[in-house]
């Protein structure tokens, strides 16, 4: 299996049949475990499926589960940390990219503690256009359940120490502090 630790790799997001979604043109990789990849963007280039283009705006610690059906991406503002959690099969890397596929649901996580559930009506769109089947309709509206009681709880990656760790392993990366700065910059 290829270290991708230390590299900047592409991350694409699927739709469930089979079309592309989103690419984001790079992702540091912090830490790659059997259970998951941490992945740190910013200010990357983010090309949609009809050819828009962004660049993200702040630091985001990206935590890509490898066997839960989703992704929480921690997004590092001033006024505090934010998350956008994708309801999303199980991340791989393939050798080209880190892939999943987005079902739609998400959920923002405000720094107060307090979220929103996302895109209800373009997952029921999407469930009958694409023919999601029952059980996979109840393992991703169950992962959903599961984020939410993770983020009240404040638990896995809802925790801010989680994202303050990353991020400054990031910096101290940055600085040359771990010997491999050149693969960091």
């Amino acid at each position: 299996m290829e270290d991708i630790v230390g590299k900047k790799i592409l991350i694409h997001g699927y739709k469930h049949n089979g079309k592309i979604h989103r690419c984001w043109s790079k992702g540091l990789v912090l830490q790659e475990t059997d259970d998951h990849y941490i992945v740190i963007n910013n200010r990357t280039l983010v090309t949609e499926s009809d050819g828009r283009m962004w660049h993200t705006r702040e630091p985001a610690i990206w935590y890509m589960p490898k066997h839960k059906w989703y992704n929480v991406i921690c997004m590092i503002r001033k006024t505090g940390v934010y998350y956008y959690s994708n309801i999303a099969s199980p991340t791989l890397y393939d050798g080209e990219a880190l892939k999943y596929i987005d079902y739609d649901l998400d959920l923002k996580v405000f720094p107060d503690g307090n979220y929103r559930i996302l895109d209800q009506e373009e997952y029921r769109q999407h469930a009958r256009e694409m023919g999601y089947s029952d059980e996979l309709d109840k393992i991703l509206k169950k992962q959903l359940d599961v984020l939410i009681d993770l983020a009240v709880k404040k638990g896995g990656p809802f925790d801010q120490n989680f994202t303050k760790k990353w991020y400054s392993f990031y910096q101290d990366l940055k600085e040359g502090y771990y010997g491999k700065s050149d693969y960091y910059k």
